[in-house]
């Protein structure tokens, strides 16, 4: 019969390598979520749309677009509309915040461009690009999106762009602007909107095109 004191230990030990396992897990599965295409330059960037992350998307497409990776960067529009403007006197639309931040993010006007019909899931963005590179002859997109949505924008984008005749980059935004890390995901309320759910819709597609 164990002796108290080592009877203890060992549950302490197991609840340790319990906890160390479980953190493993939830680790691995932000990390999997987290996918990348390089693509060195492109005929225009692809801003998704996203308001819980739309400041870190156009931000990072304003880096991308001062280093020189495109000369274009195109916006989709989810019709949503953000807070009370006092200067327009109206709630503007989330494609018109993002212009804007990105005008002040030294990308010029004439630059910018809202694709398309509103769009309500990453497969509408996907069909109605597909659609513009097509119409406009473009033959390289550069998809910019949050972190824990690369796996599923990547592989809807490759899904839907099935013809082969526009090259499909992505450079996802990292993690710790407004998306929780993958080690600690799990201690946020928004790590919890994000990683699961994002397995769930994961699945969806998967689903959807088989």
């Amino acid at each position: 019969m164990l002796k108290p004191d080592l009877f203890n230990r060992r549950r302490v030990l197991v609840a340790f390598l319990l906890l160390v396992t479980l953190w493993l897990v939830a680790w691995m599965a932000a990390r999997l979520l987290i996918v990348s295409a390089p693509l060195d330059h492109a005929d225009a960037i692809v801003v998704l749309s996203g308001s819980a992350t739309l400041a870190e998307r156009t931000q990072h497409a304003a880096r991308l677009y001062s280093e020189g990776r495109a000369q274009k960067i195109l916006l989709t529009t989810d019709n949503q509309q953000g807070g009370w403007s006092r200067t327009e006197q109206r709630n503007l639309y989330f494609h018109e915040v993002a212009t804007r931040r990105l005008k002040s993010l030294g990308v010029p006007a004439q630059n910018i461009e809202v694709v398309g019909l509103p769009v309500y899931s990453t497969w509408d963005e996907a069909l109605v690009l597909s659609d513009y590179s097509k119409t406009n002859n473009l033959h390289s997109l550069l998809i910019v999106t949050s972190s824990y949505h690369s796996r599923r924008a990547l592989w809807t984008f490759r899904t839907l762009f099935h013809d082969g005749q526009t090259q499909l980059g992505l450079d996802p935004v990292p993690t710790g602007i407004q998306t929780p890390a993958p080690a600690t995901w799990w201690l946020h309320a928004r790590g919890w909107q994000l990683v699961p759910v994002e397995y769930f819709k994961l699945i969806y597609y998967l689903c959807r095109s088989s």
